[in-house]
């Protein structure tokens, strides 16, 4: 050994000494362990001369071991091989890591003699599934690297070397035989290879959320690992709790927990069941609670602590809710004749205990008796405001006859009356003296127009009585949702049972009831409170009116409505040619404002005339069923005709199917017309694949109403489709057509996939509230998208 060789091999041993090493990682598996071997390395170097040299050093008491090569002056090739012992993998382990410590000299170190010097050597694999021994081929390795230092050890003044350490890790893989070999190859480089180590990590087993982790072997990427509940734990939803391993074995992002089930609680990283006196009801992470009042004690593991005998819960009340008892009878009930004959009004008390219940309501039962027999009053008597569910302890009681004795039974309530037999009753019986009048039997409209309403009401004349009678009429508006409950009634006293009333709005409801009046003046009997509508403002609309005979053919049934059904039919008419078309009817039994409804349609589609707008071929009211007879489209409704040929169009044969429902909606914008219902399936196809706008019902015209606003006072709404405003206010515009029209996008590029998914239209309104958009549907250019 020369000079060179002993100045290296000093190196060795100083490095040694000033604890290069470090320790192992808990998480990490090592396969291959240099310094642990020691003596026992056994590696195998080729060629067996001038090649690679294990160097002895005693550290500490304890022999080390090293390799090192530095054939730097000799003029042959060099070509030195140290090959490792054989390593067997887990065979679940695709991917290892080597780490590298060793020392380069400096070529520069060794002066011009040795020109062919070299700073790198190489690291090689070969995989196999058995131990070849002592047979070597290069042909076996293949290259994976070639190292070279971040710092190379070159010489100080006076003679020293300037130690520089290098500490390089590769990553190896992936793997499939059952073990393999590592080679270094030197060609004339002075190395020295202080440490390798093999080795695996893993992502440790663990618990997180009550949920039990595998150790996971790290890969070259994020592994997904499910997890599993504890015993006595549930997943929250129907996905298991997932966390991820790193590459370099550490977890992140846990997705999903499990949650303790009813009757358990979480202590520590597991569920102990609740002691006795506690109970849990629901699957959570609260911790048990202490029975209620009013309830036995429970055993280990309760779900709920059961009521003591006499005590209830109400359907309604939470498992932590105390049990509560019934209410006693109502106090003090007496009676008030009225002014108006044949009516008294009830008063009470409420019960002096409650049972701890806060839902006290009452109910009034109602017998006549003549002659010592009673029966229930039946239906003719009416109570106000109700006879059953009464949160004021006072009821009217109307409609009742002269000279009977009724006994009223009143009867306290709460959420667990129902589950006993005990009642809470208290009752009164009397007999009202007086002149009974004629009843009012019903009341009906006769006509009505946009401003004026006649009525008139039939009464029983079969009452005797010695008077011409007279009558009371009271109406009002009807309020709208959201206005104030103020209900103020304009009054006419009438000779006659007919009236017409003047000066009402356009298309407004009005609440009707008429009382017949005694001899006295005193209202009597009256009629159920009804409601009419005057006529709605219109526009006059000019349809086109056949004068000349025509043929009519309904060929098949394509589609069953709310309000009626749709055929695919066949239309002739002198001089033209016969052509298919679509033929809406109204199902028997229709009100007079759904027909009103159904022809307000064809109304609003006579006025149209667009390529992307449905035609109105024509309106048929002269039979029993009124019928629209519009353009027929081959292809049907735009979402299932998508749904039906889900990838068959490109994007911009999709993009073109957009931009004719877009020019047909900007002409009805032109029209001033707001929709208010577009959606994909109001979009019909025809069989050259043109788009046109369709379903009218809900469509109104902005310039009746002011600041181009249209609000809607009740009815349904789609709401997947409705701008958030639409939704919040009931108020339409242009505007809220516009967000119509984003969804139908969204609904063409995705082929007709459902807006929003399974998601319930209350989670829709949530959601789009909270800031969440539709995502770009799979394929869709980010042109259409933004």
């Amino acid at each position: 050994m020369d000079y060179r060789r002993t100045r290296f091999h000093f190196l060795f041993l100083y490095l040694f000494v000033n604890n290069v090493f470090i320790g192992i990682q808990s998480k990490e598996h090592v396969l291959l362990d240099m310094k642990a071997a020691g003596s026992e390395l056994g590696w195998l170097t080729w060629p067996n001369e001038e090649g690679w040299e294990v160097v002895q050093t005693v550290v500490n008491g304890s022999l080390l071991y090293t390799y090192s090569v530095c054939n730097v002056a000799s003029d042959t090739e060099q070509d030195n091989w140290l090959r490792t012992t054989f390593i067997q993998r887990r065979p679940d382990v695709s991917r290892v890591s080597v780490e590298l410590r060793f020392v380069v000299r400096d070529c520069n170190s060794f002066g011009s003699s040795s020109p062919s010097c070299r700073e790198t050597f190489g690291l090689y694999l070969g995989e196999t599934d058995t131990d070849v021994g002592t047979n070597f081929r290069k042909s076996q390795f293949r290259k994976i690297a070639t190292v070279a230092p971040d710092e190379v050890t070159a010489n100080r003044g006076g003679g020293r070397a300037d130690l520089r350490v290098n500490v390089e890790t590769k990553s190896i893989g992936p793997l499939s035989r059952r073990g393999f070999y590592l080679s270094f190859q030197d060609l004339g480089g002075c190395v020295a290879l202080l440490g390798l180590r093999v080795f695996y990590t893993t992502c440790p087993a663990t618990m997180r959320s009550l949920a039990a982790f595998p150790e996971q072997v790290a890969s070259g990427a994020l592994a997904e690992v499910e997890g599993t509940c504890v015993k006595d734990a549930v997943m929250v939803g129907e996905a298991a709790p997932r966390m991820y391993c790193t590459a370099e074995g550490e977890w992140v992002v846990p997705v999903g927990q499990c949650l303790c089930q009813a009757g358990y609680q979480a202590v520590g990283d597991a569920c102990k069941a609740c002691e006795p006196g506690y109970y849990k009801s629901t699957d959570s992470s609260q911790p048990c609670e202490v029975c209620p009042e009013n309830t036995k004690r429970s055993g280990r593991g309760a779900l709920l602590c059961p009521c003591m005998e006499g005590f209830f819960r109400a359907p309604t009340d939470p498992d932590s809710a105390p049990c509560s008892s019934l209410p006693s009878p109502p106090q003090n009930l007496v009676y008030m004749p009225l002014l108006t004959a044949g009516s008294l009004q009830l008063s009470w008390r409420p019960p002096a205990d409650t049972g701890g219940r806060s839902d006290i309501t009452y109910s009034v039962a109602c017998e006549r008796c003549e002659g010592g027999l009673c029966s229930l009053c039946g239906g003719r008597v009416r109570f106000e405001p109700a006879q059953t569910a009464l949160k004021d302890p006072e009821v009217v009681v109307s409609e009742l006859e002269p000279h009977v004795n009724y006994t009223f039974t009143v009867e306290a309530q709460s959420g667990v009356s129902q589950f006993s037999r005990k009642r809470a009753t208290a009752s009164i019986t009397t007999a009202l003296h007086f002149t009974d009048g004629p009843r009012v039997l019903f009341l009906r409209v006769e006509d009505r127009t946009t401003s004026t309403l006649t009525l008139s009401w039939v009464v029983d004349h079969h009452v005797q009585n010695n008077y011409s009678p007279r009558y009371e009429l009271m109406y009002r508006k009807k309020e709208d949702p959201g206005e104030l409950d103020v209900t103020t009634y304009t009054v006419l006293v009438l000779e006659k049972n007919s009236v017409q009333i003047n000066d009402l709005l356009p298309g407004t409801k009005y609440v009707f009831r008429v009382h017949t009046l005694t001899a006295e003046g005193h209202p009597s009997s009256h009629s159920a409170e009804l409601e009419f509508e005057t006529l709605p403002l219109g526009k006059c609309v000019l349809m086109h009116m056949w004068a000349f005979r025509f043929s009519l053919l309904m060929l098949s049934c394509m589609k069953v409505r709310e309000f009626g059904e749709v055929y695919r039919g066949s239309l002739k008419i002198p001089g033209r040619c016969e052509v298919a078309v679509a033929i809406k009817t109204l199902k028997p039994g229709y009100t007079e404002k759904q027909r009103l409804d159904f022809l307000s349609e064809a109304s609003i589609m006579g006025q149209f005339s667009h390529k992307n707008i449905i035609r109105l071929e024509g309106v048929v009211t002269k039979f029993k069923d009124a019928m629209i007879i519009t353009e027929y489209m081959e292809n049907g409704a735009l979402d299932q005709y998508l749904r039906d040929h889900d990838g068959d169009f490109s994007s911009y044969q999709l993009v073109g199917m957009l931009n004719g429902i877009a020019a047909g909606m900007k002409y009805l914008s032109d029209m001033n017309y707001v929709h208010r219902d577009l959606a994909a399936r109001n979009v019909l196809v025809n069989g050259n694949l043109e788009c046109k706008v369709s379903d009218f019902g809900l469509s109104r015209v902005l310039e009746d109403y002011p600041e181009g606003t249209y609000t809607t006072t009740g009815g349904k709404i789609p709401i997947r489709w409705t701008a958030p405003e639409a939704i919040a206010y009931r108020k339409f515009t242009s505007a809220s057509d516009v967000w119509s029209f984003g969804i139908v996008i969204w609904e063409v590029m995705s082929f007709g996939e459902r807006p929003y998914w399974d998601m319930s239209n209350h989670e829709v309104m949530k959601s789009i509230n909270e800031g969440f958009r539709l995502p770009a549907p799979m394929g869709c250019p980010s042109a259409v998208n933004q």
